[in-house]
């Protein structure tokens, strides 16, 4: 995803653009009370949201399989999106100039691209497991230590294709070497320095492409012939009560992580467009309602990051149960909770051979 350079107020392009110096472009106070509320409201329920989901996840034995290991990733590329992303985004939009320095400078646009990275290529892995488990049920299946082991190479992937924002973040003055009508004033900004205005398109485009298109593509096809086989299998003999119970559980299951990449597409497609609109044809964007356009998208896409604690929350009845438990135990009271049995990593739709036990009835072999 492309968002990275615009998460700096898309300051790259500050020679390009015609500016209208004599008009006054600063928000409202109306404006910034309303974005300082929103952003620190994504902040708080991201970081309490997703360090709530870390920590039963981890605390939980029962709870520690393939899928919630890449739930738990993902949130913790929130986590770290809401820790250093959203407070400096919100500062620097309202200041319009930086004052946090070379180093948060670099870091936030490489920190934000490393999340997007993380939290994508983490949807696409949940897709592909549960593609594994549903369409090939008697195949290969993922175990808990090869998730581990996807976990450390997505953040590896991740770091390697954002180096280039800490190579071009920069400090500088802007306007440096223009001639205006108007004093400018010598506060810093924090902005891209690329070699050409080509290499920076090309690599954003790049980022479009492999952190948003082609990952939403492989999701959907996974998600496609998973819905194809549950509805097939609906169309077949009626194979014993606790299979129905199982298809059931498969597709509720199934539909909770489809929701959550359904909300992210949906959260970060408002600012892939006005990156792209940015990258190629920036006269389209008035210069004025540069900021407001692009607080508004921007605060679209970081809402992402309640996404995943409020679905998962909301929709996984075990997940409740755990947070009720864990609660419990930190107030001494002793509660006994019944879990379904449909852990998210064993899902298995398919009735394999021998599964009828002589006495009529279905096992749970999954």
């Amino acid at each position: 995803m492309e968002l990275q350079h615009n998460a700096n107020n898309n300051h790259a392009l500050w020679k390009e653009i015609p500016w209208d110096f004599t008009e006054d472009c600063s928000l409202s106070v109306s404006g910034s009370t309303f974005l300082i509320i929103a952003y620190s409201t994504v902040m708080a329920v991201g970081l309490i949201g997703n360090s709530c989901l870390v920590f039963v996840i981890t605390r939980h034995k029962e709870m520690r399989n393939v899928t919630n290991v890449f739930i738990a990733n993902l949130s913790c590329s929130d986590i770290l999106v809401c820790m250093i992303c959203l407070p400096v985004t919100i500062i620097y939009t309202l200041m319009d100039h930086w004052i946090l320095g070379e180093v948060l400078c670099k870091l936030t646009p490489f920190v934000q691209c490393i999340s997007v990275t993380v939290s994508i290529f983490s949807l696409v892995l949940i897709a592909l497991e549960r593609y594994q488990l549903i369409v090939h049920p008697t195949g290969w299946k993922p175990m808990v230590g090869q998730s581990y082991l996807a976990v450390v190479v997505i953040w590896i992937v991740a770091c390697l294709i954002s180096v280039p924002f800490l190579s071009y973040s920069v400090l500088t003055l802007p306007f440096q070497n223009l001639s205006t009508p108007l004093p400018i004033n010598d506060h810093l900004i924090c902005m891209e320095g690329w070699p050409s205005v080509q290499e920076r398109q090309a690599y954003t485009t790049f980022l479009l492409v492999f952190q948003y298109f082609l990952p939403l593509a492989l999701i959907m096809i996974c998600y496609l012939h998973i819905y194809l086989r549950l509805r097939r299998r609906k169309d077949m003999v009626e194979r014993g009560r606790s299979t129905n119970k199982k298809n059931k559980g498969a597709a509720r299951i199934n539909i909770m992580l489809f929701s959550i990449v359904v909300a992210f597409a949906i959260s970060w497609l408002p600012l892939n467009i006005f990156n792209t609109v940015f990258d190629w044809n920036h006269e389209a964007i008035p210069s004025c309602g540069h900021d407001a356009i692009f607080s508004f998208c921007h605060l679209t896409a970081m809402a992402s990051t309640c996404i995943n604690p409020i679905i998962y929350g909301f929709l996984n009845s075990n997940f409740q149960k755990q947070f009720r438990s864990t609660l419990s135990r930190c107030r001494c009271w002793a509660v006994t909770e019944r879990y379904e049995s449909v852990p998210l990593s064993t899902v298995s739709t398919e009735v394999t051979k021998g599964s009828i036990l002589s006495n009529g009835s279905i096992s749970n072999n999954t």
